[in-house]
């Protein structure tokens, strides 16, 4: 079994004063790792860079809301100066704003596509820039969604934004291949305050809270855990044993990892000199439509009582 081992190399992780960031940022540094946390609360920060250092590790903080050019050249900037490189970049930070298509307005969909989507692509563009002039590689390591995979209902802007940051992980793949840079999206799941809040996991995440461990139906048939079960991911695709793996999505959650597959075309039909109306409306149904593809993410699967 190889070893990860991440000493000496430094990481800017976006959004890690709590959840699953802070359990990114604790795993990179219980690997070696120096970490800039990030928050938009000091206070939250502070405490997120105490349980590092506590725990062994290097750690400062960077408070400042990621969606800006400014303050993903801050992060990095922070990166060189306090640990004088920067190899590592995981873009967590998010925000939601939750609503129908009807009730959403122009402030709720802004708002989550600047943090998630604008940040992603902000603080990876300023984290590519330092990676390729310093020559050695790196790695970006962008947190994607079932959401953005599937669909969700109420969240328009959280998996447009999400969907978003898969199709950034397969393009920077490509653009920074040569750089030596691996790019990949992840899939988390686990129970955070976002999933407290549906009521199928409702009753487990605060079980859990009362130290009783999730069942094995959510952690393998669900994939369903702890941050910290996500947390492995990280520091196994910033390590050497991943130098391979670039411009993938794979999901991780409870005892479960999977890769997501690329969208891609299923069925196809041909018609000579094209298609009319009536002729699609004709063939669709027993060719390309035979199958259509469903929409959300599945139910999860209790057993019963």
């Amino acid at each position: 079994m190889p070893s990860i081992d991440l000493t000496g190399k430094v990481a800017v992780v976006t959004g890690s004063g709590r959840g699953l960031g802070l359990a990114y940022a604790q795993a990179l540094a219980a690997h070696g790792a120096s970490v800039v946390v990030n928050d938009v609360d000091e206070a939250v920060a502070e405490a997120a860079v105490k349980s590092v250092i506590e725990a062994g590790g290097k750690a400062v903080a960077e408070v400042v809301p990621v969606g800006t050019t400014e303050a993903a050249e801050r992060l990095v900037d922070r990166a060189v100066e306090e640990f004088g490189r920067l190899d590592i970049l995981v873009t967590n930070a998010g925000i939601l704003r939750d609503k129908v298509l009807w009730k959403m307005t122009d402030d709720d969909f802004d708002a989550v596509i600047t943090t998630h989507l604008k940040g992603t692509f902000t603080c990876a563009r300023a984290a590519a820039v330092r990676m390729r002039e310093q020559g050695e590689g790196g790695t970006l390591i962008l947190v994607g969604s079932p959401a953005g995979q599937r669909g969700n209902f109420g969240q328009t802007n959280y998996a447009a934004a999400k969907a978003g940051i898969a199709a950034f992980a397969r393009t920077w793949a490509m653009e920074l291949g040569r750089a030596n840079i691996t790019v990949n999206a992840i899939v988390p799941v686990a129970a955070t305050a976002m999933t407290e809040t549906i009521p199928a996991f409702a009753p487990y995440v605060e079980a859990l809270k009362n130290g009783e461990p999730f069942p094995d139906f959510l952690r393998k048939g669900e994939g369903f855990g702890t941050p910290e079960d996500c947390a492995a991911l990280v520091p196994f695709l910033a390590s050497g044993a991943a130098r391979g793996i670039t411009g993938q999505a794979i999901g991780i959650g409870g005892d479960k990892v999977a890769l997501w597959s690329h969208p891609q075309e299923i069925r196809a039909a041909y018609a000579d000199g094209g298609w009319t109306p009536e002729t699609l409306a004709d063939v669709f149904p027993t060719s390309v439509g035979a199958e259509l593809q469903t929409v959300g993410i599945p139910a999860p699967k209790f057993p019963e009582v």
